[in-house]
């Protein structure tokens, strides 16, 4: 079992070593994500509507 104070030098060693990134880096992924998001959500939206299409032109086919 580790000591708890050496474990939180460690810990403090450790997270010191991390590349923090910049503001800027940090808002231009985030609104990376966000385009691709939307672009996802309208990418399934239309195949949804596309195959809600497909399928209620199938269905009338018997009537």
């Amino acid at each position: 079992m580790v000591n708890p104070l050496q474990f939180i030098q460690e810990v403090r060693q450790e997270a010191s070593k991390v590349t923090w990134p910049t503001r800027r880096e940090t808002l231009i992924t985030t609104g990376l994500v966000i385009l691709l998001v939307i672009f996802a959500s309208l990418f399934f939206l239309a195949v949804d509507e596309i195959l809600h299409l497909l399928v209620q032109l199938i269905l009338n086919l018997g009537h």
